[in-house]
């Protein structure tokens, strides 16, 4: 019997991976941790430490993949042409929904600043996943591993985040490329009350409808406006919809054996070979409970979102706008199919972002309209609690009928009291002591 102690990380997803580094093998087929750490130290100079996903390096390659597929800086005409097509359409939803105007400006963003100015929020949505993917891949190792290994786990965790970071900023580029707005994708990426577009992707858009690039520019400058009112006048509905995706999020699973496999074919010589070995995707939803009803109430947050933002411009342009309809029609045919950035960001999150239910919600909130007329639709959007369920969009008119006992409901008993710098309450007397 030898005395040369077992590989600990024998039959783990990091036993390929660590006979890469340095075909490191020492007594017993036990890795070199001296090679591997020097390798490892190598490969991860200029990361950010304790962060589950390395921001700077997804920055870095979000604006190099658009600098490589072209990007220009926003001129002055372009900022001109976004402000005349905001206020114009300020001027049309005003008729259109009782939610207040709230576009005090706007801006023509290139694609390099879209990747700039939305990577907080996405910071939000991507951090919750990639915690959950570090702490599956520390748990895939034997409790004997995981004490060998001592400080390589640090190490593993900041080439976990370097790897994802790569993966969410070539994803980010790709995005950068496709969207005409900030509220292009349904979440509210942008700052609120403002008004932004990508001209260059308007321009993108528009190739093939045979219509004037005024006519395409104002209809999305309605589209954005109108989620900019929404997002703006509904003050709870940003962090439900940013919730329902963490909580999507928390219940993703790693598949160890895609892993696995990643690792066998990475060159620990060759940083991007990492990222090509991991560009299948690492996740799988989990088929619990608790994850089927995260999805659920994300995709009816986000098909009410965009079902309403499909109705209020529907009336904004109606019998002004002849274009509006085969516009509308474009927008549903892009949504549908996708794009490939779309694709990219499922396969790294696993999450689809757009509505499976728009049309159904699209309905629903068109019959409200017509049964309670526009302030009776926007109403329901006072509260959580007033909301559309799933099973309502199966029933569009008989949700309609009941929205109509919500008539009589004061709603300001859902609302919180709205701050005062008048050290007095709501009754208009001091506060007692």
């Amino acid at each position: 019997m030898s005395d040369e102690p077992d590989n600990p990380f024998k039959g783990t997803p990091f036993e390929a991976m660590f006979q890469q580094f340095s075909g490191a093998a020492g007594a017993g087929g036990t890795p070199d941790l001296n090679a591997i750490f020097a390798q490892v130290q190598q490969l991860l100079s200029g990361s950010t430490d304790g962060k589950p996903v390395n921001w700077d390096l997804a920055k870095d390659i979000a604006r190099k993949t658009v600098s490589t597929a072209g990007d220009r800086s926003m001129t002055q005409t372009d900022s001109d042409r976004v402000a005349d097509a905001v206020r114009l359409a300020e001027h049309w939803l005003d008729q259109a929904t009782t939610l207040p105007e709230v576009s005090a400006t706007s801006a023509a963003w290139s694609r390099a600043e879209w990747v700039e100015n939305t990577l907080p929020v996405w910071q939000t949505i991507v951090d919750p996943v990639a915690e959950h993917v570090a702490g599956a891949m520390g748990n895939a190792l034997p409790a004997e591993a995981q004490q060998f290994a001592g400080p390589m786990a640090g190490m593993l965790r900041q080439l976990g985040g370097s790897v994802f970071g790569a993966q969410v900023g070539q994803a980010l580029g790709e995005l950068a490329g496709e969207v005409v707005s900030s509220s292009d994708i349904g979440l509210p990426l942008g700052p609120t009350g403002q008004a932004i577009l990508l001209p260059d992707n308007i321009a993108k858009f528009a190739e093939g409808l045979g219509l004037t690039d005024e006519d395409v520019r104002l209809y999305l400058a309605l589209r954005e406006v109108a989620h900019q009112r929404l997002y703006a006048g509904v003050p709870w509905l940003r962090q439900h919809l940013l919730a329902a995706v963490a909580d999507y999020a928390a219940g993703i699973e790693v598949d160890t054996g895609k892993i696995e496999r990643a690792m066998a074919d990475i060159d620990p010589q060759n940083p991007e070979a990492m990222q090509e070995a991991l560009a299948g995707g690492l996740f799988e939803p989990e088929d619990s409970a608790q994850q089927k009803a995260a999805l659920v109430r994300l995709e009816t947050t986000l098909a009410l979102v965009e079902g309403w933002v499909d109705d209020v411009v529907r009336q904004a342009t109606k019998d002004r706008m002849p274009a509006a309809v085969q516009l509308a029609e474009t927008v549903r045919r892009r949504r549908a199919a996708g794009g490939p950035a779309e694709q990219t960001f499922a396969t790294l999150v696993g999450l689809q972002l757009r509505p499976r239910r728009l049309r159904d919600a699209a309905n629903l909130w068109a019959a409200v309209r017509d049964s309670r007329g526009t302030e009776g639709r926007d109403t329901l959007w006072s509260h959580p609690d007033l909301m559309p369920s799933t099973s309502d969009l199966d029933d569009p008119i008989g949700f309609a009928q009941h929205a109509g006992e919500l008539a009589d409901i004061d709603i300001t008993d859902f609302l919180d009291p709205k701050p005062t710098d008048d050290p007095k309450d709501d009754t208009g007397k001091p506060p007692t002591e």
